[in-house]
């Protein structure tokens, strides 16, 4: 049975049954499933780069050691794990009103749907006789030519005249009657539409949406003083972010970041209850391994965009705070409103800071010695592991320039650095001038470390190569995606 058309020269839509669409993992209903399966993402992808972390099977890509997570965060893991499971709580609620807001998904309604689809595609081709009567084209001088041999084109040049295509129904009073069909290709480019097009559009507008929401709020939450010490200053005790650390936020914060940021994406990109599912999990997916720690080469969510963990590392830097403010999917809003990091090679800072907090640990531990050996158990740092490290170390003062990263970057850079770092001094809760005057330390530190190394090495004829080429290679290569320099950046800039 067909509907009536209001257009009699059009194909009637097909009639259609809807059926509750049963739940994809039965007997969870959908709609809860989608409450679910981001929380179950967020903490079975966090717990993986643990275990990663304790086993340490991937250190020569980590972005830091664990003494760094031990010496230069400023919370605790149970602290992270409290606030992460309180803004879950929040996403859960809120989640559960969103949905009361829609509809029950059905099926049933494909057919119907795909031949919607054909039919604007036939309504499209009338717009051809016009258009192609511009460059000086008798469109029905040519389909009357073409009609014989390519009958399908020259309907199409016609503007959707098919008077060869035709089938035959029964109506509902038993009588057979002849109407017009669509030809295959109209049903081909439909359904390409309606199954695949139509989808990938949405999610690139809830992509967008969300990009753009997190960029502005997260952006100005770094501008301002009150934002940035009542609100999002929680999120940067963490100086060296791991994965389960990555929804560490102020409730707040969360709410109005994440949580909202999301649903008003999955709304105005009008998707369905199970678009919606992968789109959340997608999402949170990403925000983990954006704040991982480690700068994967087979990761492949770090090689579709530039906005990766290493690009976002820097963000959580002194000096790079008020930098690389877009996430989670792409860097657009950064590139567009300069708020790249422009300062060059990071990977000497890194460098500098992987020496000092190592050399914490071993002080607290015990006298320091050349052979480094001390193993925290609880904390499954194993000390030993980066004794090359200072072994190997040159002095900064003598490498090239391309390998070495100045205390205080010339024109733009300077400008984000220090007001980074203004950022941080307005953070006094957390830390304040304490945090510059360690960091001051550590790198003074670091360097009479690297000085003394190379003193040590004398007579060695290649202290400028060996120095930070594995650091180096990670932080320039696969630390930042698909391109040289800093992440996303071609080192020029």
């Amino acid at each position: 049975m067909f509907n009536s058309s209001t257009y009699s020269d059009l194909p009637p839509l097909p009639t259609y049954h809807l059926t509750p669409l049963p739940p994809l993992v039965a007997p969870i209903p959908d709609k809860l499933f989608t409450l679910l399966l981001p929380i179950a993402a967020y903490w079975i992808l966090s717990m993986f780069f643990h275990w990663v972390d304790v086993k340490d099977y991937f250190s020569r890509y980590r972005l830091h050691t664990p003494a760094e997570v031990l010496k230069r965060n400023h919370v605790s893991r149970w602290e992270v794990i409290r606030d992460v499971l309180i803004q879950q709580v929040v996403q859960t609620v809120v989640g559960t009103l969103l949905g009361m807001t829609e509809p029950d998904d059905f099926f049933g309604k494909e057919e119907h749907d795909v031949a919607v689809w054909a039919r604007r595609v036939r309504i499209t081709q009338r717009a051809i006789p016009g258009l192609l009567s511009l460059v000086g084209l008798n469109t029905n001088g040519l389909a009357k030519s073409m009609v014989g041999s390519y009958p399908m084109l020259a309907g199409a040049l016609a503007g959707g005249s098919y008077s060869s295509l035709t089938k035959s129904i029964v109506t509902d009073a038993g009588r057979t009657i002849t109407i017009p069909a669509f030809a295959g290709w109209e049903i081909m480019v439909a359904k390409a539409l309606y199954w695949y097009l139509v989808p990938a559009l949405q999610f690139s507008l809830a992509i967008l949406v969300v990009d753009t929401w997190q960029y502005f709020l997260h952006r100005a939450m770094h501008m301002n003083k009150w934002l940035y010490t009542t609100f999002h200053s929680r999120h940067h005790r963490l100086y060296v972010p791991y994965a389960f650390g990555a929804l560490y936020n102020h409730p707040f914060e969360g709410f109005l970041l994440d949580t909202l940021g999301a649903s008003i994406a999955f709304k105005l990109a009008g998707m369905s209850t199970r678009q919606g599912m992968w789109f959340f999990t997608g999402s949170t997916i990403k925000t983990v391994d954006d704040h991982c720690g480690y700068a994967l080469p087979f990761d492949p969510l770090q090689h579709i965009t530039s906005n990766n963990a290493g690009y976002h590392d820097i963000h959580h830097q002194s000096w790079g705070i008020k930098t690389n403010f877009s996430q989670p999917f792409f860097t657009f809003w950064d590139r567009v409103l300069g708020t790249v990091w422009t300062g060059g090679d990071v990977s000497a800072r890194y460098e500098r800071a992987r020496i000092a907090a190592q050399r914490k640990v071993d002080q607290e531990s015990g006298p320091v010695t050349a052979s480094i050996t001390h193993l925290d158990s609880d904390n499954g740092l194993d000390s030993k592991m980066y004794q090359d490290v200072i072994e190997n170390a040159g002095d900064l003062s003598y490498m090239p320039q391309r390998v070495q990263q100045p205390a205080a970057p010339g024109g733009k850079a300077s400008q984000q650095a220090a007001s980074s770092r203004q950022r941080i001094l307005d953070d006094k809760r957390n830390g304040g001038v304490r945090v510059l005057v360690e960091e001051a330390e550590e790198e003074r530190e670091a360097r009479r470390t690297l000085r003394k190394s190379t003193r040590r090495k004398t007579g060695s004829s290649t202290p400028q190569t060996d120095s930070l080429k594995g650091l180096r290679d990670r932080v320039t290569g696969s630390m930042h995606g698909r391109t040289g320099g800093i992440i996303g950046m071609e080192s020029s800039r």
